[in-house]
């Protein structure tokens, strides 16, 4: 199975508008950069990082005057303060992120996830931004590692930053997602990599799953978040599952595979709702959204709009998913995709 695009998505919101990205070097902001310019009208585009070499070869692949560069670290208050002046809306990217490196940095890791989110909800907050969307991470979801524990703290900060919000004036929502295809640091390029230097796959645990998205599906949802939201929303796209074998058979169909078992902090099977979260979660054509259950019920009814409350003990997990994407989909993706990720 493949993908399903979200459709009558209303891109005018952004007409005008200044746009800053949190972490805007990476993988998705990169592509969020790509369909912003090609599909709206945007003012100005901020790309906020740490890194001033990816921002000089971002700059070098844009060419557009459109997209501004600016140096600084969601660690650093003032300086994010100061970079979202006269800004309508903040896509929140930036995140310490690899796994079994949060394990062994932990405090590095709440720097950047959790203090990192306080700084960015305190900007916003001054500077009086309309809308926030904050990036989180299937690993939030019920986490059993410490990068999945901080992606928790940062959701319901941001959630509940719509509770201590004069006015209203500055809304905070938060889109959940899974694994996404050909990202820096993700399966995919792993094994195309050992393959290239015909070296034996290095796999965990043969019965492993994970949620699969691209990111321009990612990119996508968080543009109908903008337009969807009213404050305290977690939304959590509907994607396929695949079986961690089945992955690699898209790259090598007869493989020669060794068992490493499973990493420090490592799930078998990913989860993006829980059964703690199936009272307050509706579902929806291409995704679900978990309503806040901390806030005044004054927006309820306006958050839920035409959704359709999920059943009692409602878990939405890599392995009891409905859809499945099969290897000969994946593998057609992998050959057209990959120059962009290698």
């Amino acid at each position: 199975m493949g993908y399903k695009k979200i459709k009558n998505m209303n891109l005018n919101i952004f007409k005008n508008k200044r746009i800053l990205v949190t972490g805007g070097t990476g993988s998705f902001g990169q592509k969020f950069t790509e369909i912003i310019l090609k599909k709206t009208d945007i003012k100005s585009l901020i790309i906020y990082s740490r890194d001033e070499m990816k921002q000089y070869f971002m700059s070098q692949k844009f060419n557009n005057t459109k997209v501004k560069f600016l140096t600084g670290d969601v660690r650093d208050k003032e300086r994010l303060h100061s970079s979202m002046d006269s800004v309508d809306y903040v896509v929140h990217a930036a995140a310490t992120k690899i796994v079994p490196a949060a394990e062994f940095n932990p405090t590095e890791c709440v720097k950047t996830n959790i203090i990192g989110a306080m700084n960015v909800i305190e900007a916003c907050k001054n500077n009086n931004i309309k809308k926030v969307v904050a990036l989180s991470t299937d690993k939030a979801s019920n986490p059993i590692n410490f990068y999945g524990a901080t992606k928790l703290a940062s959701d319901k900060l941001f959630i509940a930053s719509n509770n201590f919000n004069s006015n209203n004036r500055c809304k905070f929502s938060v889109v959940r997602y899974g694994n996404v295809m050909g990202s820096r640091g993700s399966i995919i390029p792993f094994f195309l990599e050992l393959k290239s230097n015909k070296k034996k796959y290095l796999i965990t645990d043969k019965r492993m799953t994970r949620f699969m998205i691209t990111l321009d599906q990612g990119v996508d949802l968080v543009l109908n978040v903008f337009q969807d939201m009213h404050g305290g929303e977690i939304y959590v796209k509907k994607i396929p599952s695949m079986n961690i074998i089945d992955i690699l058979k898209s790259i090598d169909s007869n493989p020669k595979i060794k068992i490493i078992g499973i990493r420090p902090g490592e799930k078998l099977h990913e989860q993006m709702i829980g059964e703690e979260d199936s009272s307050f979660t509706y579902e929806y054509k291409d995704f679900y959204k978990i309503i806040p259950n901390i806030l005044s019920t004054s927006n309820s009814k306006k958050m839920v709009k035409n959704g359709k409350k999920v059943k009692k003990n409602f878990v939405y997990n890599s392995l009891n998913n409905k859809e499945y994407m099969d290897i000969k989909y994946l593998s057609k993706w992998i050959n057209k995709n990959k120059e962009t990720f290698l």
